[in-house]
């Protein structure tokens, strides 16, 4: 295959932490790697990209300054009390604030003209959004292959529900793209049954030749970790950190990395040094704590469509992971845990599927069959 001209759009990519930008990042740098001719946009707020440039060959652009308080990719977000008004009254009714991120991602498509291969990373779906009025505008032949990577869904997504009038807007953006990227076959459930011919599984890419994990030596004490973030009955820990706090009789170390730790933190009172609260920290760093741990807790979604990014990342440190409920009906399979027994783990998968190098493939595949 020759060379590509092949443009990504995220609105955050690297250093923020978020699996999107994760997904964006890792997909640009290992496409440049084949000699691809790759760009990579996003909100970059002030974070200097030199170095990152020089060390991936991937070129990088802004999509411009956000007025509408979106964050950027230096997890910076410019916003201020009456922008968090007008998103908390109209962000489900006018997809507010991300609506701001259509006549950017359209200018930007614009600009580059001629682009081989063009890959739009959701959330949100302004991304997706705004390359469709592009090519509606401007015709086919301004982008070969279109692919709209998706991690959750849109309209099918059960925890965000958006108004009717958002039906037919996302059917104009399906019947644009060529493609329709979800990471796990039930995601195929929340799109349009029309639209299924388009949609592929691929799951989130990683460069797993470069994961380092600690040398994993059994805790004095349990050690036990959750990363991610969490929503209240929906992803809520609260039943078992009320569970926790009946232990009198147990010492353990439960250790949390989220950027909502408001659940977690009414639960310290009563855990107090049993309890350890941070916040996120590089994707490096955490797979080398996680795989300290004796084992892993992940919070299941009801959800049947959606799958936490972050399983990946528990896959990769190869620790043992009890999956739990929000009611927490797994006690007993608690109470094994902490005492060393793992004979309830959730089963190991083959984690080279979600190599970066497996991961371009497919979707190198998908620019070949279009």
């Amino acid at each position: 295959m020759s060379k590509l001209k092949i443009v990504i759009i995220s609105r955050t990519i690297y250093p923020n932490l978020a699996p999107r930008a994760y997904r964006a990042t890792e997909l640009a740098k290992e496409l440049a790697k084949r000699g691809n001719h790759v760009t990579l946009y996003g909100l970059l707020g002030s974070y200097n990209y030199n170095q990152f440039i020089k060390e991936t060959g991937v070129t990088v652009k802004n999509l411009g300054k956000s007025r509408f308080g979106n964050i950027n990719s230096d997890s910076k977000v410019s916003s201020n009390v009456i922008l968090r008004a007008l998103k908390r009254i109209f962000g489900r009714f006018i997809y507010f604030p991300d609506i701001e991120l259509i006549p950017m991602v359209r200018k930007a498509i614009r600009g580059e003209k001629n682009i081989d291969y063009l890959i739009t990373v959701a959330v949100p779906f302004a991304n997706h959004f705004g390359a469709a009025l592009a090519r509606q505008k401007y015709g086919k032949n301004i982008i070969k292959c279109w692919v709209s990577d998706c991690g959750d869904p849109f309209m099918g997504n059960p925890f965000n529900r958006y108004p009717f009038y958002f039906i037919p807007i996302e059917k104009w953006w399906c019947r644009w793209t060529d493609f329709i990227t979800i990471p796990i076959e039930e995601a195929k459930n929340a799109y349009y049954k029309e639209f299924h011919h388009k949609i592929r599984v691929i799951p989130q890419g990683f460069d797993i030749c470069s994961v380092k994990l600690a040398d994993y030596r059994k805790n004095q004490l349990p050690h036990f970790a959750y990363s991610g973030n969490v929503y209240p009955y929906r992803r809520d820990p609260s039943l078992f950190l009320e569970y926790l706090c009946s232990l009198f009789d147990k010492d353990f170390r439960f250790i949390v990395y989220t950027k909502t730790p408001e659940i977690f933190q009414r639960y310290k009172s009563c855990l107090k040094e049993k309890l350890i609260i941070n916040s996120f920290i590089p994707r490096e760093d955490l797979l080398k704590e996680l795989s300290r741990m004796d084992f892993l807790i992940n919070i299941g979604n009801s959800s049947t469509v959606q799958q936490p990014s972050k399983l990946i990342d528990y896959y990769l440190t190869r620790r043992p992971i009890l999956e739990i409920t929000s009611s927490f009906e797994e006690r007993e399979h608690f109470n094994e845990f902490l005492d060393g027994n793992y004979s309830h783990k959730m089963i190991e998968h083959d984690i080279s599927q979600y190599d970066i190098s497996r991961v371009a493939n497919q979707f190198l595949e998908l620019y070949q069959q279009k």
